[in-house]
């Protein structure tokens, strides 16, 4: 089974999505048009991502899940800062496909805002429902989510985008050791996903990638990777087809083919406990 462990839906306006600021992606993404895309690749089914930071949107990404049997996950949004998130957590986690939660800690000024004491208890409520978290975070904030993480050694963390490291500019460290030093705590996971928005949008080759897919693929392995497309944010840059052939493509070549079964579906399956 292969899995896409990334990607969004929307009904876009620009009210709700301020953050979506290219006209390629300024239209409404729903299951129907990911089914079609998969299907061209051979993929089964994806785990939905939160793409605004809306309770409405994680009850809405359920509502999809429930009608779209191809969609096996969701990862939504909760106000991990409120001292109601355990309200929130327990309206959420009885449903078999909440998966885990996002919270976007990239759009955040204080590189630090992950060590606030406010959200450290919203990540310890996490465990007591048995949810994943993903960090979607950059490089500059890499330092923090490490002393994140070493906090909380039995929360299962993952790593979207590979930390969004600086492709467009060459630039890999100290991205690399900081990953390394991330992927040293076995409770962590990375997705390969998000790279081509990182590049330069027009002129990307398939070559400017592999000195940072190099990096997680010998500090995560076959057990703690996952592809994800991020479909439709993907699309500014190119096609699903593209960015799951990009991914595939490197890590068939590292990874043997039990490996990247495990890689493209199975990990997947076993770290937001998915039911396909």
């Amino acid at each position: 089974m292969r899995i896409d462990a990334h990607q969004h839906f929307w009904k876009y306006n620009s009210k709700e999505y301020p953050w979506i600021g290219e006209d390629r992606i300024r239209r409404d993404f729903l299951p129907p048009e990911l089914a079609a895309e998969q299907a061209k690749v051979h993929f089964d089914g994806s785990v939905a991502v939160e793409a605004r930071a809306s309770i409405e949107e994680s009850r809405w990404l359920l509502e999809l899940a429930e009608a779209n049997p191809k969609v096996y996950g969701v990862v939504g949004w909760v106000d991990l800062l409120s001292p109601d998130v355990e309200t929130q957590l327990a309206r959420f986690a009885p449903n078999p496909k909440f998966a885990g939660v996002r919270y976007g800690l990239q759009g955040e000024e204080d590189d630090r805002f992950a060590l606030r004491p406010a959200f450290l208890n919203g990540i310890s409520k996490l465990s007591k429902f048995g949810l994943a978290f993903d960090l979607l975070i950059v490089p500059k904030q890499l330092p923090a989510a490490i002393e994140l993480v070493k906090q909380f050694p039995r929360q299962p963390f993952v790593v979207d985008h590979m930390a969004k490291p600086l492709i467009k500019a060459g630039t890999i460290e100290p991205w690399a050791g900081h990953m390394r030093e991330l992927a040293a705590m076995p409770n962590v996971s990375c997705k390969v996903s998000g790279l081509v928005t990182e590049a330069d949008w027009r002129h990307w080759r398939p070559e400017d990638f592999v000195p940072y897919l190099d990096v997680v693929a010998g500090a995560f392995g076959e057990d703690r990777l996952m592809i994800g497309s991020d479909w439709p944010v993907c699309l500014i840059a190119a096609s699903y087809e593209q960015v799951t052939s990009l991914a595939t493509s490197y890590l068939e070549k590292r990874f043997s083919p039990a490996a990247l079964r495990k890689i493209s579906g199975e990990n997947a399956v076993r770290f937001y406990k998915l039911k396909p």
